[in-house]
């Protein structure tokens, strides 16, 4: 087992859940407008969604890892172009953090947790973002891939509800301080681009 991959998926999906998203803006202003506790069921539906990625994931990309090291090595291709596209999105943008409260709609904590749900299985986006960026991660000859990329996905889970729970409840500060900070949108901007030119060169060169 490589525990140094490990570490490396880990650092990596920190830098991206702390990198301004659409989601953890989402989470931020919900706790801005509603509450901390509003910010959490926001974050419990989010995370929850993630797993059935992991699920489509790991049983797609397990059979065609048995079936083809052709075909596998098309899929770590490909995914290191979707993440060099990312970077590419990425820098075209501002890099400015927008938030405003206006077009929150308060909600139940019930529906929050299944709009988070529903916001992130009904994204084509995460399944495509899951199947660029767990490959390159498998960590083990002795585990089975589907086991790998479970634990990849929980992993991921883990990290994300750390920090989109920070979010939620450190949501004014953080407010406050991005508005006094513009500074910062950029920084992370920039962090978020290498990460992901990062990851996509690690993929291209990680073996099966």
């Amino acid at each position: 087992m490589n525990f140094e991959i490990l570490y490396t998926f880990i650092i990596a999906t920190l830098i991206l859940s702390i990198s301004p998203g659409p989601d953890n803006i989402y989470v931020l202003m919900q706790s801005i407008v509603n509450g901390k506790k509003y910010g959490l069921a926001t974050v419990a539906g989010l995370i929850s969604g993630c797993l059935v990625h992991t699920t489509l994931v790991a049983f797609g990309v397990s059979t065609i890892i048995q079936q083809s090291e052709v075909l596998f090595f098309v899929i770590k291709l490909l995914g290191a172009l979707y993440l060099f596209f990312l970077a590419y999105k990425v820098w075209k943008n501002s890099g400015a953090i927008q938030l405003s409260a206006d077009t929150v709609e308060k909600k139940s904590l019930s529906q929050l947790f299944r709009q988070g749900f529903i916001m992130n299985v009904l994204n084509p986006k995460v399944s495509i973002f899951f199947l660029a960026f767990f490959p390159g991660f498998l960590f083990s000859e002795e585990l089975s891939s589907v086991t790998q990329f479970y634990v990849l996905g929980f992993l991921f889970m883990g990290v994300s509800l750390l920090v989109f729970s920070l979010i939620a409840i450190s949501a004014g500060y953080l407010s406050d301080f991005i508005k006094h900070n513009s500074s910062i949108g950029m920084f992370l901007k920039w962090l978020q681009i290498i990460v992901f030119i990062g990851i996509g060169v690690f993929i291209l060169f990680s073996e099966k």
